[in-house]
């Protein structure tokens, strides 16, 4: 079987890391191989870069935090991804550039031209089989982010910002927003308000329809 990427996005609170568990679950009991990874991180040099990134009260200027979580991104394609791709992996990766565009571009404002040659830079062309935006309401998902503890530095931010980049992901489920940005590739929203089974089922046949061969 061909690798595959399957990309979860949403706002803070979407469930996206339970999903992408439970998914690399059902792929397995598929009998495909499935890697699991997350943004940022995932490299010794992109451990380092979330410490920071998400560290509370780190003072990081909006450009300096595009290319930081950039840079973590370039480290996990070259080292991570690429080679489980290559491998004919499933790689399930917790975000990866639909963050930046909804955060620094969508949250911080800043020129998307720019943070897209950036991101084309960092990622070598790499464009996702399937993007799962799972959709929530912002104010759902903080509350659901503060029960899991201490909120970190993206977390932290006004509500205003999170609203911009609720706004922004929104954006992105749209076909002609899709069209004018083919890196993106297909990006299918999927309701996670609800039960975890409801939304797995849900994903799972996003996924399926996406990517039929994982169904084994």
């Amino acid at each position: 079987m061909p690798g595959r990427l399957i990309v979860f996005e949403g706002v803070e609170g979407a469930g996206k890391t339970t999903q992408l568990e439970r998914l690399a679950l059902r792929l397995g009991r598929h009998g495909a191989q499935a890697r699991t990874l997350r943004e940022p991180g995932g490299t010794p040099v992109g451990d380092e870069i979330r410490a920071l990134l998400l560290r509370p009260g780190a003072q990081i200027p909006p450009r300096t935090e595009a290319l930081l979580f950039m840079a973590s991104r370039a480290a996990l394609v070259g080292e991570q991804v690429r080679p489980a791709l290559e491998r004919g992996e499933v790689v399930l990766l917790d975000r990866f550039f639909l963050s930046t565009y909804a955060y620094q571009v969508g949250g911080r404002g800043l020129p998307e031209n720019e943070v897209r040659g950036a991101n084309a830079f960092a990622t070598g062309g790499l464009v996702p089989d399937v993007t799962v935006l799972l959709t929530l309401p912002v104010a759902v998902g903080l509350s659901r982010a503060a029960q899991r503890g201490a909120a970190d530095r993206m977390e932290q931010a006004e509500r205003a910002f999170h609203e911009r980049v609720e706004a922004a992901f929104a954006q992105f489920a749209d076909t002609a927003w899709q069209d004018a940005h083919p890196e993106a590739g297909r990006i299918v929203p999927v309701l996670a308000d609800g039960g975890v089974d409801e939304v797995e089922e849900r994903v799972w046949q996003v996924v399926a329809a996406a990517c039929p061969e994982v169904q084994g």
